[in-house]
């Protein structure tokens, strides 16, 4: 008796980003309102990250509420129905519940019901690895159309008084829809991890301990020395591994749209790719500062909106943070 086969599911052989939202937060917190508690100044924040100020949402907004704004701009843009979204992936650190997902929530306000849903967690990476499983999802036939958001509420997650991270820290959200397409538009991705460095970006403490009042309520710390020469001199071989596989060299690019953790990283990283002037980095963070996950879907929003001319280009976008985690990959700007 012969062995019954399984049917497989086969999807299109290429997808790529249809289009681009946005959500930042509807407050604008300068460096003068953070530098207090840390005994700072605007020029030392301006100096060592390039931020001049940032995005926050007020105490009422949830990271969910933004993440819904930017996937209904990103569903109206694309121009594909919301029932035809079959995926919704969001990235983030900051949902205030451990369950339901942002995504489930997500899929029903904007009227994907009952698409597949699933908040992921790799901090500053966590969208490009949502982009790489968005982009698998579809080209095996899992789904169709996917939604993919990169969405945080970080101040939710600061201690005033803290020097190493708080004041970097902005809200806001990301979204992007991807589809079928006739041509590649979302290169293969370098991803990986490094968790003997854990202990670079992380909690200051668990839920468990704060609840049995050992300890405050968990806030963000990070090594900042550590971060930064991981950063731009280890990224800075993945970004070229990028490259190297989707088949480009750094000239062909029309835009670098890194993770927007600090001004600083951003400039070593076009120097170690050795950019040409004719490639736009995105510069996001000055005004919105480091949202995380949403950082470079948010960073590309802007490109687009100030550079309407980079469509249809490629872009280098790299994700890094937390875990210590990494994710990379060439796209076409929609």
């Amino acid at each position: 008796m012969s062995k019954p086969t399984l049917q497989q599911s086969h999807g299109p052989q290429f997808t790529r980003i249809l289009s681009v939202g946005a959500a930042r937060g509807d407050l604008l917190v300068p460096n003068d309102a953070l530098v207090g508690p840390i005994d700072s100044s605007d020029e030392w924040i301006q100096q060592r990250t390039g931020i001049v100020t940032r995005t926050r949402a007020s105490q009422s907004v949830e990271a969910v509420d933004l993440a819904a704004d930017a996937a209904r701009e990103a569903i109206e843009k694309s121009g594909i129905a919301p029932n035809l979204i079959d995926a919704v992936i969001v990235a983030t650190i900051s949902n205030g519940r451990q369950t339901p997902s942002i995504a489930a929530v997500v899929a029903d306000r904007v009227g994907a019901n009952p698409a597949a849903a699933y908040d992921i967690n790799a901090a500053c990476a966590g969208y490009a690895y949502a982009v790489a499983q968005a982009d698998a999802l579809i080209r095996t036939g899992a789904a169709h159309y996917a939604l993919v958001i990169g969405a945080e509420k970080l101040s939710d997650l600061v201690d005033p008084t803290d020097r190493s991270i708080s004041f970097l820290l902005g809200d806001g959200a990301g979204a992007v829809v991807i589809g079928p397409s006739d041509y590649p538009g979302i290169a293969p991705t370098v991803w990986g991890s490094d968790g003997s460095k854990a202990d670079a970006i992380t909690m200051n403490a668990t839920l468990q301990e704060y609840r049995r009042g050992e300890a405050e309520w968990p806030t963000l710390r990070q090594e900042g020395q550590t971060v930064f020469r991981w950063a731009v001199w280890d990224m800075a071989k993945v970004a070229k591994k990028a490259l190297e596989v989707a088949g480009i060299e750094s000239s062909q690019l029309a835009a670098f749209i890194p993770h927007q953790a600090n001004m600083r990283i951003i400039d070593e990283f076009a120097k170690q790719l050795k950019l040409p002037e004719s490639v736009v980095i995105a510069r996001d963070v000055a005004t919105t500062g480091n949202t995380s996950s949403a950082s470079i879907p948010l960073a590309t929003h802007r490109l687009l909106a100030e550079h309407p001319e980079l469509s249809g280009g490629l872009a280098l976008q790299i994700g890094f943070g937390a875990g210590l985690v990494f994710g990379a990959q060439v796209v076409v700007l929609p």
